[in-house]
């Protein structure tokens, strides 16, 4: 009875975490189609009801992505175990993303409202607010970094093995650019929750 019963919970675990990267996928998508560009204090306070929708919808979704490649690395785990450090590669790179997320979105919006453009120390509130956006480019690149790293090794262990079509993990290797790996991104989601066969043991490897 157990071997009947874990195909079972395998498939529903699949269609899950896909599931959940198909929602967070599209989220994200939202969140860069609403990230305006940035500006002086005057124009941040403007649109701080953008920033924060925007950002917000860009922190709400980093937890389903992260559940959904956790299913992406227990399904090409092998025994090498590669896909495990790949998972945590990408979880730096996500808390790195939430970082920034939060001090360019949630953060800055919110202290620059409290200043006006004649306030007396308005060179002082801009070297602060510049100061954010420092610490914003060195998160990106993390995140960028970590990010290509663990889904080009997920893209090699998925034309390395029979769990997945191949042609994902072609795609995934050759994709060089943002929108590229989103789109990767919401086409393996889309295999994940339409995968109707329970996925294959472990490999030998």
């Amino acid at each position: 009875m157990p071997n009947q019963i874990e195909p079972i919970i395998e498939t529903g675990f699949i269609k899950t975490a896909g599931i959940c990267l198909l929602i967070g996928a599209l989220l994200a998508t939202l969140a860069m189609t609403l990230h305006p560009n940035g500006g002086d204090i005057e124009y941040i306070v403007k649109i701080k009801s953008v920033l924060t929708f925007s950002h917000s919808v860009a922190i709400f979704c980093l937890p389903l992505i992260g559940f959904g490649f956790w299913g992406l690395s227990k399904i090409l785990e092998t025994k090498s175990k590669i896909s495990t450090p790949a998972f945590f590669i990408f979880s730096f790179g996500l808390l790195a993303a939430m970082i920034a997320a939060t001090i360019n979105g949630l953060t800055l919006p919110n202290f620059a409202s409290n200043f006006s453009a004649n306030d007396n120390e308005i060179s002082t509130i801009k070297k602060i607010i510049d100061y954010g956006k420092f610490i914003n480019i060195p998160m990106a690149i993390i995140f960028i970094v970590a990010t290509s790293l663990s889904v080009g090794l997920w893209a090699f262990l998925i034309t390395q093995t029979s769990k997945l079509p191949k042609w994902i993990g072609y795609f995934g290797l050759s994709s060089g650019s943002a929108d590229g790996i989103l789109l990767g991104f919401l086409l393996l989601s889309c295999t994940l929750v339409f995968q109707s066969d329970p996925v294959p043991g472990l490999d030998q490897q």
